[in-house]
């Protein structure tokens, strides 16, 4: 992280009102609101006096079912009801902070992670002090109570509620060592609950970030320069102040902002700016340099080793039977949410009051003091629901401008980007160039493997890590879960000068696709099916083993299919999680039809299995577009793509039968918001090789690469 941001994370604190109850996680003493009037909830828990009980979702809802999944583990430690219970999106506070992540970030498959025992813990020891207020009440041993239904229950009737007894209960210790419910006697974690957001949603209640209203709002539209990075040298505004509604044109850090009455008027006068700019280093990539650029980095020898080695690659290379080499490519491509990038500002009398869709509420509420020059503790920030994130709203440049242009103005500004201007100043997923050599013994087996992945890193422009430190962001899925007894894994950084940003399941998309579509290479090589070539590189990995089989069984693996039907498997390890898929496809006017995607997944203990589903199917369909049609290119630094039409997204028709077959386990809790999402695009590789012959080793597979290959 920057100096900055790491400051802020170590100084930030939410200010709090009303009765406290004191709640200790492991490694931190923090405090959760349990009684009182309160108008912004701190940490997990909020009991108010009437008995309404709010929960706290730590982490930014975008569709992942966080909203849900969150209060879930609470819920099952407190004893309420899910459904009679309130939500909130918690604010920026240190007591929110990812662990797994170090900051307060919703992103790489953590939710259910991070909180599966801290959440738990949380409610569980609420539950406690309730039950020893009660028993300090009515003089009797807290033994010979219970907590159940938002009431503690006592002999003779005796009974309380949870808001009854919450005052009381901020006034005891907080219990360092609780009792954590066996999974056994779960009543809500592990059982399919409908999404507590679904109802607002359908009826129009739920706040996204483009519905945001406030008294005196005006709208903003900004101009940016067409390359990245590129400042403004001059403007003309003389055409736009006098068009309807225009209220003020301001110049910002990035660009040139027009402010009206609405946003039509805005975007309309912004058409009329006349900007000089500056395009800077960045007007000279063009995507066939950054794909060379990358290409020379790779050639450079400058490797970091990701992980250690095993065995000794060079002599077992030398002894192989036969040597299989392949390269794969793996292109820019943007985030595309369907929700633009768009926040709303009120910053006055030294105050600032930030509302909108983040993934990084820290991150926010610290960048936006330091560029306004407030003090912490004079932003506030709330989250709405996000229309889509995918990585893209882990980014900070839309919150500041619109932060920008209120305090320019003295007015609160909604500032909205219109499709074109998210689809070209997008913080792109990096292009991925992967290298793989393996050795082959007579029989086929692969008795060497050396894999080679050169890309950029995101987290060196993103949070400062020092050039030539290893990334464990760009090594993600490098090491296939196969046992071949001698492997090298390396890494290459090379800054491409493009803006990168981390994309939805990040490294595991470009190294999963190269390693599941070079083990298909190998077992062609080795005249072998895929699926038992990879199982006998398996017989001491078990769940591995035991998902591959399963996706196996359940797509009809080896039996016929419909001629002109290919069948396409693939395995990996993400976030925890073990998944195997398998996708059957067709062409149709030589461009690719997915027909059906079977998968297996084991991510250890579920919390809501419906929800589980759900993030399957979505991120199937979104690596599907991925797979197929997707790729950023760009000329003199321009973008190309600017909209869905040139950048499209798989459509409703376009959607396979998705069956799912979840394994049930007691491991701990993975991720599954993104694995699905990386292990599709070689699924779908697989089965268009085995169909056509052709193996596409850049994506995306058009007609066009697979008449090419």
């Amino acid at each position: 992280m920057t100096t900055s941001r790491r400051t802020f994370l170590k100084t930030s604190a939410v200010a709090t009102s009303g009765l406290m109850v004191g709640l200790v996680l492991p490694g931190a003493k923090i405090e959760a609101l349990a009684a009182g009037t309160v108008y912004t909830p701190n940490a997990w828990v909020h009991i108010a006096d009437d008995n309404t009980i709010t929960l706290i979702s730590a982490r930014s809802e975008m569709g992942q079912g966080v909203y849900t999944s969150m209060p879930m583990l609470i819920a099952e430690e407190l004893n309420v009801d899910i459904n009679q219970i309130k939500v909130d999106i918690a604010p920026p506070g240190a007591v929110y902070v990812n662990a797994l992540l170090g900051a307060q970030i919703t992103g790489g498959s953590t939710s259910v992670r991070d909180g599966w025992e801290k959440l738990r813990i949380g409610g569980a020891q609420v539950r406690e002090m309730l039950i020893s207020a009660a028993a300090d009440k009515w003089k009797v041993d807290r033994s010979t109570l219970k907590a159940e239904n938002g009431m503690v229950l006592g002999a003779g009737g005796k009974k309380a509620t949870y808001g009854q007894l919450a005052e009381a209960a901020a006034k005891l210790p907080v219990p360092e060592k609780v009792a954590l419910k066996d999974p056994k006697d779960f009543k809500i974690v592990g059982k399919r609950v409908k999404r507590l957001d679904t109802p607002s949603k359908v009826n129009g209640k739920a706040e996204f970030g483009i519905d945001v209203v406030m008294p005196g709002m005006v709208y903003a539209s900004i101009e940016q320069c067409p390359v990245i990075g590129g400042k403004v040298k001059s403007f003309d505004a003389s055409k736009v102040k006098g068009m309807p509604g225009v209220i003020d044109v301001v110049q910002v850090n990035d660009g040139v902002a027009v402010v009206a009455s609405s946003y039509w008027q805005a975007q309309k006068a912004r058409k009329a700016l006349t900007v000089q700019w500056d395009e800077g280093a960045g007007a000279a990539l063009d995507h066939n340099v950054v794909l060379a650029t990358t290409r020379a980095a790779a050639a450079s020898g400058k490797v970091l080793p990701i992980g250690k080695p095993v065995g000794n690659l060079a002599d077992a290379m030398k002894g192989a039977a036969k040597t299989v080499t392949a390269e794969y490519i793996s292109p820019m491509q943007a985030h595309a949410p369907l929700e633009p990038m768009n926040f709303t500002a009120s910053v006055k009398d030294g105050k600032c009051l930030l509302v909108g869709p983040t993934q990084f509420q820290q991150g926010a509420h610290g960048a936006v003091a330091a560029t306004l020059g407030l003090k912490p503790e004079d932003v506030t920030l709330k989250t709405t629901f996000l229309g889509g994130g995918f990585g893209r709203r882990l980014e900070l440049d839309f919150i500041v401008q619109a932060a920008q242009i209120s305090k320019a103005v003295g007015k609160p500004v909604k500032l909205l980007w219109s499709r074109e201007d998210d689809m070209t100043h997008d913080f792109y997923r990096p292009l991925g160039l992967n290298q793989l050599q393996a050795g082959l013994d007579a029989q086929g087996n692969p008795v060497a493997l050396h894999f080679k992945v050169t890309s950029q890193s995101v987290t060196q422009r993103a949070f400062g890590l020092p050039k030539d430190t290893f990334d464990p962001f760009m090594a993600e899925a490098a090491v296939a879960g196969y046992e071949i007894p001698n492997t090298q894994h390396d890494l290459v950084i090379h800054d491409t000068g493009m803006r990168v940003g981390y994309w939805r399941s990040v490294s595991h998309n470009m190294n999963a696709f190269a390693n599941e579509s070079f083990m298909d290479e190998l077992a062609l090589a080795a005249g072998k099916d895929p699926y038992q070539y990879r199982m006998g590189l398996l017989k001491n990995k078990p769940r591995f083993a035991n998902v591959l089989k399963l996706a196996a069984e359940k797509s009809g693996w080896g039996k016929a299919l419909p001629a002109g039907r290919a069948r396409g498997i693939a395995l990996m390890e993400g976030y925890d999680t073990y998944m195997a898929q398998v996708a059957e496809v067709s062409l149709k006017d030589g461009e690719v039809v997915v027909h059906r995607v079977t998968v297996a997944a084991d991510l250890g203990r579920m919390v809501n299995p419906d929800t589980v589903e759900a993030q399957i199917q979505g991120s199937i369909v979104f690596g599907m577009s991925s797979a197929l049609m997707q790729e950023i290119t760009l000329e003199k630094g321009v973008v190309q793509q600017t909209n869905y039409n040139n950048y499209p997204i798989v459509r409703m028709n376009e959607s396979p039968v998705i069956d799912i077959v979840l394994v049930s386990s007691t491991e701990k809790p993975g991720g599954i918001g993104e694995p699905a999402t990386a292990l599709v695009v070689p699924a779908i590789a697989n089965a268009v090789a085995t169909l056509t012959g052709k193996r596409v080793r850049k994506l995306p597979l058009t007609a066009q690469a697979i008449k090419q290959a």
